[in-house]
């Protein structure tokens, strides 16, 4: 049985959004794009690549998907052919198939029914990055196992968050911390029951 990781960076103040650019999401407003970018170092590098190796799978919403698509694959990056090589399943309502990303499959059906069918196959982990409606959906049904976080030390005020009002209750037990040279703390947290 494989777990659903999160992986993402968020501020103290829990937002999510464009950590990368300042044209990744500017929903709502937003203008504080690429705020994770000058925290990058050769830890928070390390810890991301130790979960992006041969044979990742990857789950991902709409949005992610086609951000990532139209900017890893046009970058020199250390991720791209771990991006490009890793199984990515899509949660979308208006994708259809052929996806245009090698290795990529749209789930059918209910997502959260998709997801615990996946979890109850073998094979490496599920890996979330970005996609915050689906990270929602995961929370609502209990099919998220862990969290690795890149905690920047910056407080934005606004912009989506990964644990927004109303978000499921939910215990986590800190399980690993590490912090990188520009005060990022990468926490990984695993849940509870």
């Amino acid at each position: 049985m494989s777990k659903v990781v999160v992986i993402n960076h968020v501020t103290l103040d829990g937002v999510m959004q464009a950590p990368g650019r300042s044209e990744e999401d500017t929903r709502d407003g937003f203008t504080y794009g690429g705020w994770a970018t000058p925290n990058t170092d050769a830890v928070m590098m390390k810890a991301v690549g130790a979960r992006m190796g041969e044979g990742n799978r990857l789950l991902l919403g709409r949005r992610s998907y086609e951000g990532m698509l139209g900017y890893w694959n046009t970058q020199d990056s250390p991720f791209k052919a771990a991006l490009n090589n890793a199984h990515k399943y899509v949660a979308s309502r208006t994708l259809r198939e052929p996806l245009p990303w090698p290795n990529s499959t749209l789930l059918h059906g209910d997502v959260a029914d998709a997801v615990a069918q996946l979890k109850g196959q073998p094979g490496r982990d599920l890996h979330v990055m970005g996609s915050g409606e689906l990270i929602q959906t995961l929370m609502r049904h209990d099919l998220i196992d862990e969290y690795l976080l890149m905690i920047h030390p910056l407080v934005l005020g606004t912009g989506r968050r990964l644990f927004p009002d109303g978000v499921t209750p939910a215990h986590l037990h800190l399980v690993d911390s590490t912090a990188t040279t520009t005060g990022v703390l990468i926490a990984t947290y695993r849940a509870a029951g």
